[in-house]
């Protein structure tokens, strides 16, 4: 009975006399560290007095000139205290002084086309627009720009955010079928031509009529239209000047087609040049001056340039679309057949652009540089490009670099004063990053300051130097991701 009351008793003290002894551990504990935070705090105090009363001591130290400088002799000072008199000035003078950063924009009217990376607010352009407010004088544009820098992004952002605004889209030459989806994707057409495909493009079609025209006048149109179109197919593929005798040997063998048949098509006025009717060549002297322009054009029909112009066109240009393009992706690597085709197709956007009620509208020449090495196209462009603000189009013409303009024709040549033209008749110049190699030639070419020169190199993806008459901006183009996606050359590489 004692041993189970010893062991209750055991028990017991093991339950109540430990719990005391832990509080009181705790709490000599906790005072402890009470005691080494204050001692602690205590310190960092002291220190920091310390150090302060060091920099006021250094600072006390410290042996600083007067406000009128050293004196003696030596110090140059003035008697009385130097002041400049106040400047004011316009900010179009002052932007000369500092560009970029005194430049007071274009406004708000227009399309959105990034930031302005010096302002740091919204850029916007339009050509239209600008030319109403007496900004620029001429419509055109020139963008140039090294492979990936986003040139071609940017032309097809230009010209799609316009279309809302009432603006139209012609290109009419795709070398590399960028646009081709663009184009569907707005509600507009891709024509795809090649020689493996159905599709027919009759040189000779009378083209598209504006409402009002008399019949008259619209029969004399349409005759010096393919007079002049098969003129320049015909010195595109023997790559020279047509002679006064082949000129006549042409308008004898169309005129005769224009009479016996209700659709005159290309192979019908090759054999009329190649075989005239004897009331037309009594002594076979027109056959005979007109056997090489007959030969020529007798490629497109039945050579090695066959297969799109031996018949009646299968595709009708309407210009009332928001975008047309002509898809020549398929004849890329055929020089002399593209040619020919940017031949047709500029005569058919030519008669469009006749039309007083046909709107304004961008006219995109994408890979300038292979469309310029041919003389009656680059003689082509010029005219629209000395015409565009008659015909309210603003003219787009894409290229790698500035060098492409030197590398048309000989020094002193009509090819090389062309190419020069177009620049000149463009007072909206832009350009993507360049080599290095390039900035003296694109500097010199476009009048550039150190500042805008040295900038050329470092630019990233999307950022231009924009050279808008005498102003200059540095924009950041930007993109909407479905734009992004849409716009997307680099499908194949990645």
């Amino acid at each position: 009975m004692s041993n189970d009351t010893d062991a209750g008793r055991l028990h017991t003290s093991v339950l109540v006399g430990p719990e005391g002894e832990l509080r009181r551990h705790r709490k000599a504990r906790a005072q402890a560290a009470a005691r080494i935070h204050a001692e602690a705090r205590a310190e960092a105090v002291a220190r920091a007095r310390a150090e302060a009363a060091a920099a006021r001591e250094a600072r006390r130290a410290t042996r600083y000139l007067p406000r009128a400088g050293e004196d003696g002799a030596a110090s140059l000072r003035t008697p009385g205290r130097f002041r400049l008199p106040r400047h004011q000035d316009t900010s179009a003078t002052l932007s000369g002084h500092y560009p970029f950063l005194a430049e007071g924009g274009l406004g708000s009217a227009g399309t959105f086309i990034g930031q302005d990376l010096y302002s740091g607010g919204s850029f916007v352009y339009d050509p239209w627009e600008l030319y109403r407010q007496g900004v620029i004088t001429a419509p055109n544009v020139i963008l140039a720009g090294i492979v990936g820098s986003g040139k071609s992004s940017l032309a097809k952002a230009l010209y799609t955010r316009a279309l809302p605004f009432g603006r139209r889209v012609y290109v009419p030459g795709d070398p590399k079928g960028e646009h081709t989806p663009v184009a569907r994707a707005v509600g507009g057409r891709a024509i795809v031509l090649g020689p493996s495909l159905p599709t027919r493009l009759n040189p000779l079609d009378e083209g598209y009529r504006a409402a009002g025209i008399p019949d008259a006048d619209w029969a004399a149109q349409v005759a010096a239209r393919r007079r002049d179109l098969i003129g320049a197919l015909a010195e595109t593929v023997l790559d020279r000047r047509l002679t006064p005798v082949e000129h006549t040997a042409i308008d004898i063998a169309l005129a005769d087609t224009v009479r016996s048949a209700e659709v005159p098509i290309l192979p019908m006025v090759v054999d009329r040049i190649l075989t005239p009717s004897p009331t037309d060549d009594p002594d076979d002297r027109l056959a005979e001056d007109g056997r090489m322009l007959g030969h020529a054009l007798r490629r497109l029909v039945a050579g090695d340039l066959s297969g799109l112009f031996d018949g009646p066109s299968t595709e009708k240009f309407d210009p009332t679309l928001p975008m047309l393009s002509l898809d020549l992706s398929r004849v890329s690597e055929n020089s002399a057949l593209l040619a020919v085709l940017m031949t047709c197709s500029a005569a058919w956007m030519e008669s469009a652009l006749q039309d007083p009620s046909g709107g304004q509208r961008f006219v995109v020449y994408d890979e300038a540089w292979r469309l310029m090495s041919y003389p009656s196209l680059l003689a082509r462009m010029d005219a629209q490009w000395r015409l565009a603000r008659h015909y309210g189009i603003s003219n787009l013409l894409i290229f790698h670099k500035l060098t492409d303009l030197e590398n048309v024709g000989d020094q002193g040549s009509r090819m090389r004063a062309l190419a020069s033209s177009l620049l000149a008749n463009a007072e909206t110049r832009i350009v993507y990053r360049q080599e290095s190699d390039q900035l003296s030639v694109t500097a010199q070419t476009l009048g550039l300051t150190g500042t805008e020169r040295s900038l050329l190199p470092g630019l990233g993806i999307g950022q231009g130097l924009w050279k808008i008459k005498d102003r200059s901006f540095v924009v950041q183009a930007q993109l909407h991701p479905a734009e992004l996606e849409l716009f997307d050359t680099r499908a194949r590489m990645l």
